[in-house]
Protein backbone atom coordinates (compact mmCIF):
# COMPACT_ATOMS: atom_id res chain seq x y z
CA UNK A 1 0.00 0.00 0.00
CA UNK A 2 1.33 3.41 -0.98
CA UNK A 3 -0.01 6.37 1.00
CA UNK A 4 0.65 9.82 -0.35
CA UNK A 5 0.71 12.82 1.96
CA UNK A 6 -0.12 15.79 -0.24
CA UNK A 7 0.61 19.35 0.82
CA UNK A 8 -2.42 21.60 0.59
CA UNK A 9 -3.70 25.02 1.58
CA UNK A 10 -6.40 25.82 4.16
CA UNK A 11 -9.82 26.52 2.70
CA UNK A 12 -10.81 29.26 5.14
CA UNK A 13 -14.47 30.17 5.30
CA UNK A 14 -15.74 26.77 4.18
CA UNK A 15 -18.06 26.20 7.11
CA UNK A 16 -20.57 23.36 6.77
CA UNK A 17 -24.13 24.30 7.57
CA UNK A 18 -27.14 22.18 8.47
CA UNK A 19 -26.89 20.51 5.05
CA UNK A 20 -23.11 20.18 4.96
CA UNK A 21 -20.97 22.13 2.51
CA UNK A 22 -22.52 23.22 -0.79
CA UNK A 23 -20.69 24.90 -3.62
CA UNK A 24 -20.73 24.97 -7.38
CA UNK A 25 -19.60 21.64 -8.82
CA UNK A 26 -16.66 23.35 -10.48
CA UNK A 27 -15.42 24.46 -7.05
CA UNK A 28 -15.39 20.89 -5.74
CA UNK A 29 -13.62 19.84 -8.97
CA UNK A 30 -10.70 22.20 -8.39
CA UNK A 31 -7.47 20.25 -7.80
CA UNK A 32 -7.17 19.44 -4.10
CA UNK A 33 -10.38 21.20 -2.98
CA UNK A 34 -12.48 18.10 -2.32
CA UNK A 35 -9.49 16.28 -0.88
CA UNK A 36 -8.71 19.09 1.54
CA UNK A 37 -12.28 19.29 2.75
CA UNK A 38 -12.61 15.51 3.15
CA UNK A 39 -9.41 15.43 5.20
CA UNK A 40 -10.78 18.25 7.36
CA UNK A 41 -13.95 16.22 7.90
CA UNK A 42 -11.98 13.08 8.78
CA UNK A 43 -9.89 14.94 11.32
CA UNK A 44 -12.86 16.99 12.56
CA UNK A 45 -14.82 13.86 13.47
CA UNK A 46 -11.87 12.43 15.36
CA UNK A 47 -10.40 10.20 12.68
CA UNK A 48 -11.66 7.06 10.96
CA UNK A 49 -9.00 4.51 11.89
CA UNK A 50 -10.56 1.04 12.27
CA UNK A 51 -13.99 2.53 11.58
CA UNK A 52 -16.74 1.48 9.16
CA UNK A 53 -18.01 4.31 6.98
CA UNK A 54 -21.03 4.48 4.65
CA UNK A 55 -20.56 6.38 1.38
CA UNK A 56 -23.13 7.30 -1.26
CA UNK A 57 -24.91 10.13 -2.99
CA UNK A 58 -27.67 11.30 -5.28
CA UNK A 59 -25.89 10.53 -8.56
CA UNK A 60 -25.38 14.10 -9.66
CA UNK A 61 -22.43 15.07 -11.85
CA UNK A 62 -19.04 14.34 -10.17
CA UNK A 63 -20.69 11.98 -7.66
CA UNK A 64 -18.80 8.90 -8.89
CA UNK A 65 -15.44 10.64 -9.16
CA UNK A 66 -15.80 12.21 -5.72
CA UNK A 67 -16.69 8.86 -4.14
CA UNK A 68 -13.57 7.30 -5.65
CA UNK A 69 -11.46 10.03 -4.06
CA UNK A 70 -13.22 9.65 -0.70
CA UNK A 71 -12.65 5.88 -0.71
CA UNK A 72 -8.95 6.33 -1.43
CA UNK A 73 -8.71 8.83 1.42
CA UNK A 74 -10.61 6.64 3.87
CA UNK A 75 -8.17 3.82 3.10
CA UNK A 76 -5.20 6.15 3.60
CA UNK A 77 -6.60 7.29 6.94
CA UNK A 78 -7.00 3.74 8.24
CA UNK A 79 -10.72 3.03 7.88
CA UNK A 80 -11.46 -0.68 8.15
CA UNK A 81 -14.45 -0.77 5.82
CA UNK A 82 -16.45 1.37 3.40
CA UNK A 83 -20.02 0.42 2.56
CA UNK A 84 -21.02 1.97 -0.78
CA UNK A 85 -24.21 2.00 -2.80
CA UNK A 86 -23.95 0.41 -6.25
CA UNK A 87 -22.85 3.02 -8.79
CA UNK A 88 -22.33 5.36 -5.86
CA UNK A 89 -26.08 5.80 -5.32
CA UNK A 90 -27.76 6.14 -1.94
CA UNK A 91 -30.71 8.35 -1.14
CA UNK A 92 -30.15 10.43 1.97
CA UNK A 93 -32.73 8.51 4.07
CA UNK A 94 -31.36 5.20 2.77
CA UNK A 95 -27.87 6.28 3.86
CA UNK A 96 -29.21 7.16 7.31
CA UNK A 97 -30.86 3.75 7.57
CA UNK A 98 -27.69 1.98 6.46
CA UNK A 99 -25.53 3.80 9.01
CA UNK A 100 -27.93 2.76 11.76
CA UNK A 101 -28.43 -0.82 10.55
CA UNK A 102 -24.71 -1.49 10.12
CA UNK A 103 -23.81 0.44 13.28
CA UNK A 104 -21.27 2.36 11.26
CA UNK A 105 -19.22 5.20 12.70
CA UNK A 106 -20.86 7.55 10.22
CA UNK A 107 -21.18 8.28 6.56
CA UNK A 108 -20.25 10.65 3.76
CA UNK A 109 -23.45 11.72 2.00
CA UNK A 110 -22.93 13.44 -1.34
CA UNK A 111 -25.80 15.71 -2.29
CA UNK A 112 -26.89 19.28 -2.83
CA UNK A 113 -30.47 18.13 -2.19
CA UNK A 114 -32.95 20.02 -4.38
CA UNK A 115 -30.35 22.23 -6.07
CA UNK A 116 -29.68 21.78 -9.81
CA UNK A 117 -27.01 19.32 -10.96
CA UNK A 118 -24.63 19.03 -13.88
CA UNK A 119 -21.09 20.27 -14.38
CA UNK A 120 -22.25 23.86 -13.97
CA UNK A 121 -24.77 23.05 -11.26
CA UNK A 122 -24.28 22.48 -7.56
CA UNK A 123 -22.52 19.87 -5.44
CA UNK A 124 -22.63 19.08 -1.75
CA UNK A 125 -21.02 16.90 0.88
CA UNK A 126 -21.93 16.25 4.49
CA UNK A 127 -21.01 13.83 7.24
CA UNK A 128 -23.71 11.94 9.10
CA UNK A 129 -22.85 10.59 12.52
CA UNK A 130 -23.52 7.20 14.13
CA UNK A 131 -27.23 7.84 14.82
CA UNK A 132 -27.68 8.32 11.07
CA UNK A 133 -28.33 12.04 11.32
CA UNK A 134 -26.42 15.12 10.18
CA UNK A 135 -23.38 16.06 12.26
CA UNK A 136 -24.37 18.29 15.21
CA UNK A 137 -22.91 21.76 15.65
CA UNK A 138 -19.92 20.77 17.84
CA UNK A 139 -18.80 18.41 15.06
CA UNK A 140 -19.36 20.88 12.23
CA UNK A 141 -17.49 23.48 14.31
CA UNK A 142 -14.56 21.07 14.65
CA UNK A 143 -14.59 20.42 10.89
CA UNK A 144 -14.61 24.15 10.21
CA UNK A 145 -11.68 24.65 12.59
CA UNK A 146 -9.63 22.11 10.64
CA UNK A 147 -10.35 23.87 7.32
CA UNK A 148 -8.63 26.96 8.73
CA UNK A 149 -5.20 25.43 9.31
CA UNK A 150 -5.07 22.13 7.44
CA UNK A 151 -1.73 21.63 5.71
CA UNK A 152 -1.97 18.22 4.03
CA UNK A 153 -4.23 15.33 3.14
CA UNK A 154 -3.69 11.58 2.83
CA UNK A 155 -4.68 9.45 -0.15
CA UNK A 156 -3.65 6.03 -1.42
CA UNK A 157 -2.16 5.74 -4.90
CA UNK A 158 -4.29 2.71 -5.80
CA UNK A 159 -7.38 3.42 -7.88
CA UNK A 160 -10.80 3.00 -6.28
CA UNK A 161 -12.65 -0.22 -7.13
CA UNK A 162 -15.39 -0.42 -9.74
CA UNK A 163 -18.73 0.41 -8.10
CA UNK A 164 -20.97 -0.94 -10.86
CA UNK A 165 -21.09 -4.49 -9.48
CA UNK A 166 -22.42 -5.68 -6.12
CA UNK A 167 -19.35 -7.29 -4.59
CA UNK A 168 -16.73 -7.00 -1.87
CA UNK A 169 -13.14 -6.05 -2.63
CA UNK A 170 -10.09 -4.56 -0.97
CA UNK A 171 -8.54 -1.12 -1.38
CA UNK A 172 -5.11 -0.81 0.23
CA UNK A 173 -6.22 -3.02 3.12
CA UNK A 174 -9.66 -1.45 3.53
CA UNK A 175 -12.69 -3.60 2.71
CA UNK A 176 -15.02 -2.02 0.15
CA UNK A 177 -18.50 -3.54 0.13
CA UNK A 178 -20.69 -2.46 -2.78
CA UNK A 179 -24.33 -3.09 -1.91
CA UNK A 180 -27.76 -2.89 -3.52
CA UNK A 181 -28.74 0.68 -2.53
CA UNK A 182 -32.46 -0.13 -2.53
CA UNK A 183 -32.86 -3.50 -0.75
CA UNK A 184 -32.37 -2.42 2.87
CA UNK A 185 -34.66 0.56 2.39
CA UNK A 186 -37.44 -1.62 0.92
CA UNK A 187 -37.18 -4.00 3.88
CA UNK A 188 -37.47 -1.09 6.30
CA UNK A 189 -40.55 0.31 4.53
CA UNK A 190 -42.25 -3.10 4.61
CA UNK A 191 -42.15 -2.95 8.39
CA UNK A 192 -43.60 0.57 8.52
CA UNK A 193 -46.49 0.50 6.04
CA UNK A 194 -48.92 -2.27 5.07
CA UNK A 195 -47.77 -3.43 1.63
CA UNK A 196 -50.68 -5.86 1.32
CA UNK A 197 -53.28 -3.19 2.09
CA UNK A 198 -51.74 -0.71 -0.35
CA UNK A 199 -51.47 -3.42 -3.02
CA UNK A 200 -55.21 -3.99 -2.69
CA UNK A 201 -55.74 -0.24 -3.08
CA UNK A 202 -53.88 -0.25 -6.40
CA UNK A 203 -55.64 -3.44 -7.48
CA UNK A 204 -58.98 -1.70 -6.91
CA UNK A 205 -58.13 0.80 -9.65
CA UNK A 206 -56.44 3.52 -7.59
CA UNK A 207 -54.16 5.50 -9.92
CA UNK A 208 -51.06 7.50 -9.06
CA UNK A 209 -48.33 9.55 -10.69
CA UNK A 210 -44.97 9.71 -8.91
CA UNK A 211 -42.38 12.07 -10.38
CA UNK A 212 -38.88 11.07 -9.30
CA UNK A 213 -37.52 14.17 -11.12
CA UNK A 214 -34.67 12.18 -12.73
CA UNK A 215 -33.13 11.95 -9.28
CA UNK A 216 -32.12 9.25 -6.83
CA UNK A 217 -35.60 8.27 -5.61
CA UNK A 218 -36.45 6.71 -8.99
CA UNK A 219 -35.04 3.22 -8.33
CA UNK A 220 -36.59 3.15 -4.85
CA UNK A 221 -40.02 4.24 -6.09
CA UNK A 222 -39.98 1.78 -8.99
CA UNK A 223 -38.96 -1.09 -6.72
CA UNK A 224 -41.67 -0.35 -4.15
CA UNK A 225 -44.58 1.37 -5.91
CA UNK A 226 -44.51 -0.49 -9.20
CA UNK A 227 -42.68 -3.61 -8.01
CA UNK A 228 -43.89 -4.53 -4.53
CA UNK A 229 -47.20 -2.63 -4.49
CA UNK A 230 -48.30 -3.47 -8.01
CA UNK A 231 -49.04 0.01 -9.34
CA UNK A 232 -49.39 0.03 -13.11
CA UNK A 233 -46.16 0.41 -15.15
CA UNK A 234 -45.45 4.06 -15.85
CA UNK A 235 -46.75 5.21 -12.47
CA UNK A 236 -43.20 6.35 -11.70
CA UNK A 237 -41.98 8.90 -14.24
CA UNK A 238 -38.49 10.38 -14.62
CA UNK A 239 -37.33 7.35 -12.67
CA UNK A 240 -33.74 7.09 -13.95
CA UNK A 241 -31.20 9.18 -11.99
CA UNK A 242 -29.33 11.53 -14.32
CA UNK A 243 -26.18 13.56 -13.55
CA UNK A 244 -27.97 16.80 -14.43
CA UNK A 245 -31.47 15.66 -13.39
CA UNK A 246 -32.50 15.95 -17.01
CA UNK A 247 -31.68 19.64 -16.99
CA UNK A 248 -34.39 20.29 -14.44
CA UNK A 249 -34.36 21.66 -10.90
CA UNK A 250 -35.17 18.61 -8.68
CA UNK A 251 -37.36 20.47 -6.20
CA UNK A 252 -40.97 19.24 -5.77
CA UNK A 253 -42.63 22.65 -5.69
CA UNK A 254 -45.24 24.25 -7.98
CA UNK A 255 -42.53 25.90 -10.10
CA UNK A 256 -40.15 22.99 -10.67
CA UNK A 257 -42.79 20.24 -10.66
CA UNK A 258 -45.18 22.31 -12.73
CA UNK A 259 -46.25 19.45 -15.03
CA UNK A 260 -47.28 17.28 -12.08
CA UNK A 261 -49.24 20.14 -10.53
CA UNK A 262 -50.92 20.88 -13.87
CA UNK A 263 -51.91 17.21 -14.23
CA UNK A 264 -53.40 17.02 -10.75
CA UNK A 265 -55.52 20.10 -11.37
CA UNK A 266 -56.74 18.85 -14.76
CA UNK A 267 -59.58 16.62 -15.85
CA UNK A 268 -57.09 13.79 -16.40
CA UNK A 269 -55.82 13.76 -12.81
CA UNK A 270 -55.19 10.37 -11.18
CA UNK A 271 -56.18 9.80 -7.57
CA UNK A 272 -52.80 10.89 -6.22
CA UNK A 273 -49.73 12.76 -7.34
CA UNK A 274 -46.40 12.84 -5.55
CA UNK A 275 -42.79 13.81 -6.11
CA UNK A 276 -39.46 13.72 -4.34
CA UNK A 277 -36.31 15.77 -4.73
CA UNK A 278 -32.67 15.29 -5.73
CA UNK A 279 -31.53 13.15 -2.81
CA UNK A 280 -34.88 11.70 -1.82
CA UNK A 281 -35.51 13.47 1.47
CA UNK A 282 -38.28 15.88 0.39
CA UNK A 283 -41.78 15.22 -0.86
CA UNK A 284 -44.97 16.75 -2.12
CA UNK A 285 -48.38 15.09 -2.09
CA UNK A 286 -51.34 16.09 -4.25
CA UNK A 287 -54.89 14.85 -4.70
CA UNK A 288 -57.31 15.61 -7.47
CA UNK A 289 -57.62 19.38 -7.47
CA UNK A 290 -55.70 19.82 -4.22
CA UNK A 291 -52.08 20.27 -3.18
CA UNK A 292 -51.27 19.30 0.39
CA UNK A 293 -49.03 21.98 1.86
CA UNK A 294 -45.98 20.45 3.57
CA UNK A 295 -46.99 21.97 6.92
CA UNK A 296 -50.45 20.43 6.56
CA UNK A 297 -48.93 17.13 5.46
CA UNK A 298 -46.94 16.94 8.69
CA UNK A 299 -50.07 17.62 10.75
CA UNK A 300 -52.18 15.16 8.74
CA UNK A 301 -49.60 12.39 8.94
CA UNK A 302 -49.28 12.97 12.69
CA UNK A 303 -53.04 12.86 13.22
CA UNK A 304 -53.37 9.61 11.24
CA UNK A 305 -50.04 7.92 11.93
CA UNK A 306 -51.68 5.26 14.12
CA UNK A 307 -53.33 3.86 10.98
CA UNK A 308 -49.97 2.95 9.44
CA UNK A 309 -48.59 -0.52 10.08
CA UNK A 310 -45.51 0.47 12.05
CA UNK A 311 -47.12 3.17 14.22
CA UNK A 312 -50.08 1.45 15.86
CA UNK A 313 -48.82 2.57 19.28
CA UNK A 314 -49.57 6.16 18.27
CA UNK A 315 -47.65 9.34 18.92
CA UNK A 316 -44.95 9.96 21.49
CA UNK A 317 -44.65 13.58 20.42
CA UNK A 318 -44.38 15.88 17.39
CA UNK A 319 -41.59 18.25 16.42
CA UNK A 320 -41.61 20.96 13.76
CA UNK A 321 -39.12 23.54 12.64
CA UNK A 322 -39.90 27.08 13.74
CA UNK A 323 -40.95 28.40 10.29
CA UNK A 324 -43.34 25.47 9.78
CA UNK A 325 -46.98 26.40 10.37
CA UNK A 326 -48.55 25.72 13.75
CA UNK A 327 -50.95 23.10 12.35
CA UNK A 328 -48.91 20.28 13.95
CA UNK A 329 -49.12 22.02 17.34
CA UNK A 330 -52.90 21.63 17.25
CA UNK A 331 -52.56 17.90 16.64
CA UNK A 332 -50.13 17.55 19.53
CA UNK A 333 -52.44 19.46 21.85
CA UNK A 334 -55.50 17.36 20.91
CA UNK A 335 -53.52 14.12 21.25
CA UNK A 336 -52.13 15.19 24.61
CA UNK A 337 -48.49 14.72 23.56
CA UNK A 338 -45.50 17.02 23.58
CA UNK A 339 -45.02 19.43 20.70
CA UNK A 340 -41.59 20.91 19.99
CA UNK A 341 -40.54 23.95 17.96
CA UNK A 342 -36.90 23.73 16.82
CA UNK A 343 -34.58 25.69 14.55
CA UNK A 344 -34.46 24.76 10.88
CA UNK A 345 -32.15 21.82 10.21
CA UNK A 346 -32.84 18.14 10.67
CA UNK A 347 -30.03 17.73 13.16
CA UNK A 348 -32.13 19.59 15.74
CA UNK A 349 -34.65 16.73 15.69
CA UNK A 350 -31.94 14.15 16.38
CA UNK A 351 -31.79 14.44 20.16
CA UNK A 352 -35.59 14.38 20.46
CA UNK A 353 -35.80 11.27 18.29
CA UNK A 354 -32.93 9.51 20.08
CA UNK A 355 -34.53 10.27 23.44
CA UNK A 356 -37.88 8.83 22.32
CA UNK A 357 -39.66 12.15 22.85
CA UNK A 358 -41.13 12.38 19.33
CA UNK A 359 -42.47 9.99 16.72
CA UNK A 360 -42.80 12.33 13.75
CA UNK A 361 -41.15 15.57 12.76
CA UNK A 362 -41.11 17.89 9.79
CA UNK A 363 -40.18 21.11 8.09
CA UNK A 364 -42.27 23.34 5.86
CA UNK A 365 -39.74 22.90 3.05
CA UNK A 366 -41.35 19.59 2.01
CA UNK A 367 -39.46 17.50 4.55
CA UNK A 368 -41.15 14.96 6.82
CA UNK A 369 -39.78 11.98 8.72
CA UNK A 370 -40.17 9.80 11.78
CA UNK A 371 -38.12 7.88 14.27
CA UNK A 372 -37.27 5.20 11.66
CA UNK A 373 -34.21 7.19 10.47
CA UNK A 374 -32.54 10.48 11.37
CA UNK A 375 -33.21 12.28 8.11
CA UNK A 376 -36.37 13.46 6.43
CA UNK A 377 -37.67 10.83 4.07
CA UNK A 378 -39.68 11.75 0.99
CA UNK A 379 -40.72 8.31 -0.21
CA UNK A 380 -41.61 7.23 3.34
CA UNK A 381 -44.05 10.15 3.59
CA UNK A 382 -45.69 9.16 0.28
CA UNK A 383 -46.00 5.52 1.38
CA UNK A 384 -47.53 6.47 4.74
CA UNK A 385 -50.02 8.66 2.87
CA UNK A 386 -50.91 5.62 0.72
CA UNK A 387 -51.37 3.48 3.84
CA UNK A 388 -53.64 6.11 5.40
CA UNK A 389 -55.69 6.42 2.19
CA UNK A 390 -56.07 2.65 2.04
CA UNK A 391 -57.06 2.45 5.72
CA UNK A 392 -59.57 5.31 5.59
CA UNK A 393 -61.04 4.57 2.17
CA UNK A 394 -61.23 8.28 1.40
CA UNK A 395 -59.69 10.58 -1.19
CA UNK A 396 -56.88 12.96 -0.32
CA UNK A 397 -59.26 15.93 -0.60
CA UNK A 398 -61.72 14.27 1.79
CA UNK A 399 -58.98 13.49 4.32
CA UNK A 400 -57.62 17.05 4.17
CA UNK A 401 -61.01 18.72 4.54
CA UNK A 402 -61.96 16.41 7.39
CA UNK A 403 -58.74 17.39 9.15
CA UNK A 404 -59.46 21.10 8.71
CA UNK A 405 -62.98 20.62 10.07
CA UNK A 406 -61.51 19.04 13.20
CA UNK A 407 -58.46 21.23 13.80
CA UNK A 408 -59.11 24.39 11.77
CA UNK A 409 -57.04 25.48 8.78
CA UNK A 410 -53.68 27.22 8.99
CA UNK A 411 -53.44 29.23 5.79
CA UNK A 412 -49.76 29.30 5.00
CA UNK A 413 -47.32 30.34 2.29
CA UNK A 414 -43.58 30.81 1.80
CA UNK A 415 -42.11 33.51 -0.41
CA UNK A 416 -38.52 33.03 -1.59
CA UNK A 417 -36.40 35.90 -2.86
CA UNK A 418 -33.46 34.10 -4.42
CA UNK A 419 -29.88 35.09 -5.27
CA UNK A 420 -29.97 38.44 -3.47
CA UNK A 421 -26.51 39.98 -3.34
CA UNK A 422 -25.05 38.68 -0.08
CA UNK A 423 -24.02 42.04 1.35
CA UNK A 424 -27.41 43.54 0.65
CA UNK A 425 -29.22 40.56 2.17
CA UNK A 426 -27.03 40.61 5.28
CA UNK A 427 -27.67 44.33 5.80
CA UNK A 428 -31.43 43.92 5.32
CA UNK A 429 -31.51 41.14 7.88
CA UNK A 430 -29.24 42.90 10.37
CA UNK A 431 -31.45 45.99 10.25
CA UNK A 432 -34.54 43.83 10.71
CA UNK A 433 -32.99 42.22 13.78
CA UNK A 434 -32.07 45.61 15.19
CA UNK A 435 -35.67 46.80 14.83
CA UNK A 436 -37.28 43.92 16.75
CA UNK A 437 -37.63 45.72 20.06
CA UNK A 438 -39.32 48.69 18.39
CA UNK A 439 -41.91 46.67 16.44
CA UNK A 440 -44.57 45.80 19.09
CA UNK A 441 -47.53 48.17 18.86
CA UNK A 442 -46.73 49.31 15.32
CA UNK A 443 -49.19 48.84 12.47
CA UNK A 444 -48.47 47.61 8.96
CA UNK A 445 -51.02 47.00 6.17
CA UNK A 446 -53.88 47.07 8.65
CA UNK A 447 -52.28 44.64 11.13
CA UNK A 448 -50.83 45.52 14.51
CA UNK A 449 -47.74 43.77 15.86
CA UNK A 450 -48.16 42.18 19.28
CA UNK A 451 -44.66 40.72 19.81
CA UNK A 452 -41.47 40.11 17.82
CA UNK A 453 -38.31 38.16 18.58
CA UNK A 454 -35.23 36.48 17.14
CA UNK A 455 -35.91 32.81 17.75
CA UNK A 456 -33.56 31.04 20.14
CA UNK A 457 -33.71 27.36 21.08
CA UNK A 458 -32.56 25.43 24.11
CA UNK A 459 -32.33 21.71 23.45
CA UNK A 460 -34.46 19.95 26.08
CA UNK A 461 -32.18 16.91 26.01
CA UNK A 462 -28.64 18.26 26.28
CA UNK A 463 -29.26 21.91 27.20
CA UNK A 464 -27.34 23.29 24.21
CA UNK A 465 -28.55 26.62 22.83
CA UNK A 466 -28.93 28.00 19.32
CA UNK A 467 -29.56 31.71 18.93
CA UNK A 468 -30.50 33.99 16.01
CA UNK A 469 -32.52 31.34 14.20
CA UNK A 470 -34.97 33.67 12.48
CA UNK A 471 -37.11 36.71 13.16
CA UNK A 472 -40.68 36.01 14.25
CA UNK A 473 -43.42 38.64 14.16
CA UNK A 474 -46.78 37.94 15.82
CA UNK A 475 -49.83 40.10 15.13
CA UNK A 476 -52.63 40.88 17.58
CA UNK A 477 -55.19 39.04 15.43
CA UNK A 478 -53.17 35.78 15.43
CA UNK A 479 -51.26 35.99 12.15
CA UNK A 480 -47.52 35.31 12.06
CA UNK A 481 -44.64 36.28 9.77
CA UNK A 482 -41.19 34.70 9.93
CA UNK A 483 -38.00 35.88 8.18
CA UNK A 484 -34.89 33.79 7.54
CA UNK A 485 -31.79 33.87 5.35
CA UNK A 486 -31.31 30.42 3.86
CA UNK A 487 -27.99 28.63 3.48
CA UNK A 488 -29.12 26.00 0.98
CA UNK A 489 -28.15 27.88 -2.17
CA UNK A 490 -24.74 28.42 -3.73
CA UNK A 491 -25.17 31.90 -5.22
CA UNK A 492 -25.94 34.99 -3.18
CA UNK A 493 -28.50 34.66 -0.41
CA UNK A 494 -32.13 33.57 -0.34
CA UNK A 495 -34.53 35.50 1.85
CA UNK A 496 -37.39 33.29 2.93
CA UNK A 497 -40.57 34.84 4.30
CA UNK A 498 -43.13 32.55 5.94
CA UNK A 499 -46.68 33.81 6.41
CA UNK A 500 -49.63 32.23 8.15
CA UNK A 501 -53.11 32.87 9.52
CA UNK A 502 -55.42 30.50 11.39
CA UNK A 503 -59.03 30.04 10.29
CA UNK A 504 -61.30 27.92 12.55
CA UNK A 505 -64.49 28.34 10.48
CA UNK A 506 -65.02 25.43 8.02
CA UNK A 507 -67.09 27.75 5.84
CA UNK A 508 -63.89 29.68 5.14
CA UNK A 509 -61.58 26.73 4.44
CA UNK A 510 -61.78 26.84 0.64
CA UNK A 511 -60.44 30.35 0.09
CA UNK A 512 -57.36 31.17 -2.00
CA UNK A 513 -54.36 31.27 0.40
CA UNK A 514 -52.58 34.25 -1.15
CA UNK A 515 -55.78 36.30 -0.87
CA UNK A 516 -56.38 35.25 2.73
CA UNK A 517 -52.79 36.16 3.55
CA UNK A 518 -52.70 39.41 1.53
CA UNK A 519 -52.49 41.65 4.60
CA UNK A 520 -49.76 39.52 6.20
CA UNK A 521 -47.80 39.49 2.92
CA UNK A 522 -48.03 43.27 2.62
CA UNK A 523 -47.12 43.78 6.27
CA UNK A 524 -44.05 41.52 5.99
CA UNK A 525 -42.84 43.40 2.91
CA UNK A 526 -43.18 46.70 4.75
CA UNK A 527 -41.58 45.47 7.98
CA UNK A 528 -38.44 44.22 6.23
CA UNK A 529 -38.58 46.80 3.39
CA UNK A 530 -38.06 44.01 0.89
CA UNK A 531 -39.27 45.77 -2.22
CA UNK A 532 -37.62 49.04 -1.27
CA UNK A 533 -34.21 47.52 -0.49
CA UNK A 534 -33.96 44.73 -3.06
CA UNK A 535 -35.96 46.13 -5.95
CA UNK A 536 -37.88 42.83 -6.10
CA UNK A 537 -41.56 43.37 -6.90
CA UNK A 538 -42.44 39.73 -6.31
CA UNK A 539 -40.84 36.58 -4.87
CA UNK A 540 -39.05 34.16 -7.20
CA UNK A 541 -40.89 31.16 -5.77
CA UNK A 542 -44.20 30.98 -3.93
CA UNK A 543 -45.08 27.76 -2.10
Amino acid sequence: MSIETVTTQPIAGQKPGTSGLRKKTTVFMRPGYLETYVQAVIEGVGGVEDREIVVGGDGRFFNDTAIGIILRMLAANGASKAIVGQNGLLSTPAASNLIRKRRAFGGFVLSASHNPGGEHGDFGLKFNVANGGPAPEPVTDAIFARTLDIASYKIVSEPAPDLSEIRTSSLAGMTVEVIDPVADYVAMMEGLVDFDRISKLFASGFAMRFDAMSAVTGPYAKAIIEGRLGARPGTVINGTPLPDFGGHHPDPNPVHAAKLFALMFSGAAPDMGAASDGDGDRNIVLGRGISVAPSDSLALLAANIHLAKGYKAGLKGIARSMPTSRAADRVAAKAGVEGFETPTGWKFFGNLLDAGRVTICGEESAGTGSDHVREKDGLWAVLVWLDIIAARGESIAEIVKSHWATYGRDYYTRHDYEAIESGLADKLFADLRDSIQDLPGKGFAGLTIETADDFAYTDPIDGSTSAKQGVRVFFTTGERAVFRLSGTGTEGATLRVYLEAFEPDPARHDLEPQQVLAKVIAAADAIAQIRERTGRTAPDVVT
